[in-house]
């Protein structure tokens, strides 16, 4: 691949131009650094589910004339648009997040939303997009906090807690985390399988030798 600069969401970037673009999955894969079944697996809905398109185009990444210049032809390659988005937004990621008082009473109910429609993000994660605490987040996982009986479920981008673009990026994050741990699990697994054939083929060969004295 010779694009080295990586659009600031690649995932959601690439869920977007994949459904409001004709680009071929190579280019598509090539501009946001994924591989071109990855993107097939986005089109065919099996990769990227729950994840909101990211429009390149309004986030300052591409222009309209550039992916119609690729849509003409296949052998052309996307070109980023050089910009500080990913500066500033990894700036913002170290700045402790704020939220106003006049919405604080609204982060239980965000919280409420995040963890029944998005059980794959971790409690670090849900404190991050909303202000809240772990606490918090823990008494209304196991419905054990003092004003359970009132909290109900409120999309925390409609409050204003958090943006689109920062949800989307805890959802590839913790997608990425739950594959790196299946793929974990597996190895464990297919190693554990291992070992129980070579003692079997040990206690198979120990039994011979017996038999055969």
């Amino acid at each position: 691949m010779k694009t080295i600069k990586l659009p600031l969401m690649p995932k959601a970037t690439a869920i977007w131009l994949v459904d409001n673009t004709s680009l071929s999955f190579r280019q598509i894969g090539d501009f946001c650094g994924m591989h071109e079944l990855e993107i097939k697996g986005i089109a065919d809905g099996e990769v990227g589910a729950g994840i909101k398109g990211l429009n390149p185009i309004t986030s300052g990444q591409l222009t309209k004339e550039e992916i119609d210049r690729c849509v003409a032809s296949e052998e052309e390659e996307l070109q980023i648009i050089e910009n500080e988005i990913s500066e500033k937004t990894e700036q913002s990621k170290k700045k402790k997040k704020y939220t106003p008082l006049s919405k604080r009473q609204d982060r239980p109910d965000a919280v409420y939303w995040l963890i029944r429609n998005h059980p794959e993000l971790k409690d670090s994660q849900v404190a991050r997009l909303v202000g809240s605490t772990k606490n918090t987040i823990d008494g209304i996982r196991k419905r054990t906090h003092w004003n359970m009986a009132n909290i109900r479920p409120q999309d925390p981008i409609g409050l204003g807690l958090c943006r689109q673009i920062e949800l989307d990026e805890a959802l590839e994050k913790a997608e990425r985390s739950i594959k790196r741990a299946e793929k974990k699990k597996a190895k464990e697994e297919k190693l554990k399988l291992e070992e129980m054939n070579i003692q079997n083929d040990e206690s198979l060969s120990s039994a011979n030798t017996t038999i055969d004295e």
